[in-house]
């Protein structure tokens, strides 16, 4: 029997009512959300349960499908120094994203300068806010950082729900699973089954993205307000403009280096940025994000290993957000740094950046870690900013997100782990899943039957 083409795909989409079309509907939600907030503006802020439930249910979900997509995805790879190589390329760019992003917003800042002129006495700054965030910033150090990885227990990663426990533990089962022989097939297996069925079970999650989206951006207006930004709104659009010029200057010459567009990738993940920028959070998007890599002819082993690490090593919007804010806190109370004070600051948040990852508000938290081992600049500034850092966390998830699903495409590319020829007809829209130049038949059937599960969630529907 004929399947079905994967959801996102023209004859998918073209075959169905516009309302039933998932980025349609998450669309609908946020639009909703935006007018039921500023119009009832109690009834919207009591309408956050809806979001935060959503969140965690897709937060249930990531680490079985993280553990499961890693450690299939490493078995596939005959080479294990393959992964050795992956790692260290994605390490090397991850880090080459972050610094351009500290940059980004450390010249946006100093050409827009959204807080001279403001004259704030440091003494008025109400320290309580910062002691909030400090004890979630937690420790700084590279050592901690590094032991913070290690879990407590093996299931306590899955427990704890963070990326890079589980990352670690991923790698280490599919090591072990590829040298115990006979005895790991059996585990194996069941791997690559029970991601089916996690996966099939996500699809239904998801059809719950609108109404998650529609009560967290209802919170959002209801809560703070569009009239809450008041004189800080330069600062909100300082930042909005250092995030698009990276996106579009950065990640746009990354793509084009490495062959492909940046427009058409960004289209092919609508909806995973529509649920980003609906729920302020980068993680609902990871398992989608996951899955699409994969119609895009990336090798799983790869885009599998790349993806989840940059959730934890490539926040390019909260680096942003780390120069832009404290270059804004320093011009608000008249101090001035100079510029090895200014280069300290940046290898300081090269670390810091990467040390609040999977805390929640991971931006602001990184932005207390970083001014609390920072002398010149006082902690207590961030209470300066802590009323309007909702508007600010769309732009941060949106940017990391798009920096991520950018640096999986080229890592693959990069490992020779992505058949060009599918990601050109994937990003141009293709309504067929024919096998890919220098792909065996069996090969190609084996891929369409991985993607099943997106035919069987929508059958499902």
């Amino acid at each position: 029997m004929q399947k079905e083409a994967p959801v996102g795909h023209p004859s998918t989409e073209a075959g169905k009512p516009f309302y039933r079309i998932l980025y349609v509907q998450v669309l609908i939600g946020l639009m909703l959300g935006v007018l039921t907030g500023h119009f009832w503006p109690e009834f919207g802020a009591a309408l956050k349960p809806f979001g935060d439930g959503f969140v965690k249910l897709v937060k249930m979900m990531i680490a079985p499908i993280v553990f499961c997509t890693i450690v299939s995805g490493i078995n596939s790879i005959s080479d294990s120094r393959e992964v050795g190589r992956t790692l260290v390329k994605s390490m090397a760019l991850f880090y080459l994203l972050t610094g351009l992003a500290l940059l980004a917003g450390l010249i946006a800042v100093s050409l827009i300068q959204p807080g001279a002129g403001m004259h704030v006495a440091v003494n008025t700054l109400d320290p309580s806010v910062a002691a909030k965030f400090t004890k979630q910033a937690g420790a700084t150090g590279f050592a901690d950082f590094m032991l913070h990885i290690i879990p407590h227990s093996f299931f306590g990663a899955f427990a704890d729900g963070e990326v890079l426990p589980v990352l670690l533990i991923s790698i280490l089962i599919a090591f072990g699973l590829s040298r115990a022989g006979d005895g790991g097939v059996v585990v194996t297996k069941a791997v690559a089954s029970f991601s089916q069925v996690l996966f099939v079970s996500f699809g239904f999650i998801m059809k719950l993205a609108p109404l998650g989206a529609f009560g967290a951006m209802a919170f959002t207006v209801g809560r703070y307000g569009i009239r809450s930004i008041g004189s800080l709104g330069l600062l909100i659009l300082t930042f909005y403009i250092a995030c698009s010029v990276f996106v579009v200057v950065v990640l746009g010459a990354l793509a084009r280096l490495n062959g492909f567009s940046l427009w058409k990738t960004i289209r092919y993940f609508k909806e995973e940025l529509l649920i980003v920028l609906g729920t302020s959070s980068s993680e609902p998007a990871l398992p989608g994000a996951l899955r699409k890599l994969e119609q895009l002819g990336c090798r799983k082993g790869v885009s599998g290993l790349v993806l989840p690490m940059g959730y934890s090593f490539n926040l390019d919007g909260s680096a942003i957000y780390l120069t832009l804010a404290s270059i804004f806190i320093a011009q608000a109370c008249d101090i001035h740094l100079s510029w090895g004070q200014i280069a300290a600051m940046l290898g300081l948040m090269l670390l810091t950046s990467k040390g609040a990852a999977g805390v929640t508000g991971s931006g602001f938290v990184a932005l207390v870690a970083t001014l609390s081992v920072m002398p010149d600049l006082p902690v207590t500034g961030v209470a300066l900013l802590v009323g309007i850092d909702r508007f600010m966390s769309e732009a941060r998830a949106l940017t990391s997100m798009i920096s991520n699903c950018v640096a999986s495409i080229t890592i693959s590319l990069w490992e020779d782990a992505c058949d060009r020829e599918v990601l050109a007809r994937e990003l141009g829209q293709g309504s067929t899943l024919t096998p890919a130049a220098g792909m065996k038949t069996g090969e190609a059937t084996a891929v369409r039957e991985d993607k099943s599960w997106i035919a069987t969630t929508q059958s499902a529907a």
